[in-house]
């Protein structure tokens, strides 16, 4: 198995592998075989585990120059927003002309006009700011998409009303599904699951739940994904939920048998506690989990 020479950054550079006895074909046959992934010219990603938007940061700051502001799904994944099903084939920037927009088989510029206050720098990258980028890749998707990143960037620390301005400051494609996304956005949601559920709550017009209610049962603190009038809990569980709860020596069994304690507590107070997985979200079926409960319970 051939072994490429890797900067700090997982990055494999063409000058590298030759200075180190490898060669154009090494690198080619690389790529067919999916040992490396090609950014540029002479600029390879070392194919790793690592999530697609770890491989999409490495492939932004491995392909663009010094003064091009990336944008839309690239800046989120710079500012850290959470995305459902975000398309990062492409690196997205944006050109600050009204005109002129572009796209490749490895980039997406988008004409657009840019100002100061659009622009702001992260880890030497230039980016659109935080209220622009959430509602670029808003204004791109639809209302579940637009709700997960409007709920992310108000978890990460983008003010809600710095949002409100940015849609309601300019016209572009898409803004109707903004400001309605924008109306229910909750930085309380803990998760891209988390936002998807509530919106499709939305969508069905289930009433609104509570999100990350604390309650004290048996001198325990516990807190709740959804909460409808403390009769009927929601639970949203996935593998990066269970991560998130580890605590240092735990393992993940640790953590579903501690969670399996929580929802024994819950349904002693007389709570009903229902759950779902990533793929019940997938095939749309967590109002049809909710509604009975909801309907049983009375919970408005």
């Amino acid at each position: 198995m051939t072994s490429f020479p890797v900067d700090d950054n997982g990055l494999v550079h063409r000058d590298s592998a030759l200075r180190v006895g490898l060669s154009d074909k090494h690198l080619a046959a690389a790529v067919r075989d999916g040992r490396l992934t090609r950014l540029r010219a002479g600029t390879y990603l070392l194919t790793t585990p690592s999530s697609p938007e770890h491989r999409h940061r490495l492939r932004v700051e491995a392909s663009t120059q010094p003064d091009t502001v990336v944008s839309h799904h690239s800046a989120a994944v710079i500012h850290g927003f959470g995305m459902l099903h975000p398309p990062l084939r492409r690196v997205h920037t944006t050109s600050g002309a009204t005109t002129g927009g572009r796209i490749s088989p490895t980039r997406h510029m988008h004409a657009g006009p840019l100002d100061g206050a659009d622009v702001t720098g992260i880890d030497g990258l230039l980016v659109t700011s935080g209220a622009r980028t959430a509602v670029d890749v808003a204004c791109a998707g639809d209302f579940d998409q637009a709700l997960v990143v409007f709920d992310s960037a108000l978890r990460v620390g983008v003010q809600a009303i710095d949002l409100a301005a940015e849609v309601d400051g300019r016209r572009r494609r898409g803004i109707g599904v903004a400001r309605r996304a924008l109306a229910h956005a909750d930085g309380a949601s803990a998760s891209v699951g988390e936002s998807w559920s509530r919106a499709q709550m939305i969508t069905a017009g289930l009433p609104i739940p509570a999100l990350q209610r604390e309650h004290t049962l048996q001198g325990r603190r516990v807190v709740t994904d959804f909460d409808w009038d403390d009769r009927l809990v929601g639970e949203f569980d996935g593998q990066i939920k269970y991560g998130r709860l580890l605590k240092p020596g735990q393992r993940v069994e640790d953590v579903i048998a501690d969670e399996k304690a929580r929802e024994d507590l819950l349904r002693w107070s007389d709570r009903m506690v229902v759950r779902w997985i990533w793929p019940q979200l997938v095939r749309r079926e967590v109002v049809g989990i909710i509604r009975p409960w909801l309907d049983r319970l009375e919970c408005v």
